[in-house]
């Protein structure tokens, strides 16, 4: 998570390896799935559950260009009244919104 600045923190949760993120003043928990763990194959997107996740940035493309820099796949942008987005591709095929909200 370098590409977002954020605070990495390795830790072993009932002995299995976690992962949390300090990012942006929250706190992000990331737990593996492993192989031999009984849970359903990955479904093919769009599905319902976890499809995206949004962070909210100032000064977009300079946000974009660094992530580009960084190697990110940037899937594209949108823009609706007062929101521009950026979109990302994320790990597992969860896409990463960036979203710049112009001032009112």
């Amino acid at each position: 998570m370098s590409m977002f600045g954020a605070e990495v923190i390795r830790t072993l949760q009932q002995g299995k390896p976690r992962i949390d993120l300090k990012i942006g003043g929250a706190n992000v928990f990331i737990a593996e799935v492993l192989p031999d763990a009984k849970v359903n194959p990955p479904p093919q997107t769009p599905y319902q559950g976890l499809d995206h996740f949004g962070l909210s940035v100032k000064e977009i493309d300079a946000v974009v260009a660094e992530l580009k820099a960084k190697r990110a796949i940037h899937d594209g942008d949108h823009h609706r009244p007062g929101v521009r987005i950026a979109l990302l591709h994320g790990p597992e095929g969860v896409s990463i919104e960036l979203l710049e909200r112009s001032p009112h």
